[in-house]
């Protein structure tokens, strides 16, 4: 098979026979052989009706149903499980996203050779309280990720080889970040595309400002994660030896001062008297502690079934 086409969706039963009927017009223009899978995720209005009828119009639908609203990072999750296809497409169910735009990320995916690559709208059709957030983000997005060809990260059309989404799996809302997850699991030959961006035609925006303060918590667990995962010591131990250093260091300064003082006759007071002290005892206890993070850490990732784990791309 040579396309799947992924599409999480969220009460779009207004758009879905539009979107279905473009999908298989560009399908067949391009003599593609191709699967539709739509994953409801936990809609409350004629989504999945519409889904089940589609399917006897269409023999490429095919149809996911979660019982709740889950997110779409596990509506992709669940997709990509079930994609078939050589090349996956994802795009949102809304008609924003064009499918004219597929051949030609399929051909850079089958012919250019990468393995991800992502839309960019670069002339969006988004209230200003949208846009604005969504540059920072993207900016600090490929500040912590090292992907600088990205402008767009959180775009719903992207093209992957199918072994992508097979080697790598979604948390809650990390659907922003899949080209992150992407580059971590090896896939390193990223690329975009500017794609058509069309107004929304029927219903509303599913997300709200929330996803900005949450994206920023993402990207941080997952620099988190990338970068000390394995090694979990190489950050808190460091951080905790240098914090007990500096305390133990201001303790021996603390009680030096006051010997000397004895020493020459000079005025000196209790050193439990001396805010310093308790400083010094504060920094102590939290590299102590800092210190044990990153022990229990090592133990947590040294029994971890996944420790050894690595990717073999060949072998003879």
């Amino acid at each position: 098979m040579d396309i799947s086409v992924v599409i999480p969706l969220y009460n779009e039963e207004e758009s879905l026979p539009e979107l279905q009927a473009w999908i298989d017009r560009v399908m067949r223009e391009h003599g593609f052989d191709y699967e539709a899978i739509y994953v409801d995720d936990g809609s409350t209005d004629g989504s999945w009706q519409v889904i089940n009828s589609l399917r006897e119009q269409y023999p490429q639908v095919r149809g996911i149903s979660f019982r709740r609203n889950y997110g779409k990072s596990p509506a992709l999750n669940v997709g990509f499980a079930k994609a078939q296809g050589n090349v996956v497409i994802t795009m949102d169910a809304d008609l924003q996203d064009s499918p004219d735009e597929i051949p030609e990320l399929y051909r850079m995916i089958t012919v250019d050779g990468y393995d991800l690559v992502s839309g960019y709208k670069k002339k969006r059709y988004d209230p200003l309280s949208k846009t604005i957030p969504t540059k920072l983000f993207n900016a600090t997005a490929r500040r912590v990720s090292g992907i600088k060809n990205l402008h767009d990260f959180n775009c719903g059309l992207k093209a992957y080889k199918q072994k992508v989404v097979k080697h790598i799996e979604l948390g809650a809302d990390m659907h922003r970040y899949i080209p992150y997850l992407a580059k971590l699991a090896g896939f390193g030959k990223i690329g975009e595309k500017v794609v058509h961006h069309q107004a929304r035609k029927y219903g509303k925006t599913k997300f709200g400002l929330d996803r900005f303060v949450n994206g920023y918590l993402d990207l941080a667990t997952l620099w988190f994660t990338g970068k000390f995962g394995k090694k979990p010591m190489h950050l808190f131990g460091l951080l905790g030896s240098l914090m007990f250093f500096l305390g133990f260091v201001a303790v021996i300064i603390v009680g030096a001062l006051k010997l000397y003082n004895m020493h020459h006759g000079n005025h000196y007071t209790l050193v439990t008297n001396s805010p310093y002290f308790y400083l010094a005892l504060t920094l102590m206890l939290l590299g102590s502690q800092l210190f044990l993070a990153g022990f229990i850490g090592e133990l947590i990732v040294r029994n971890s079934t996944l420790r050894n784990h690595y990717e073999v791309e060949e072998e003879f």
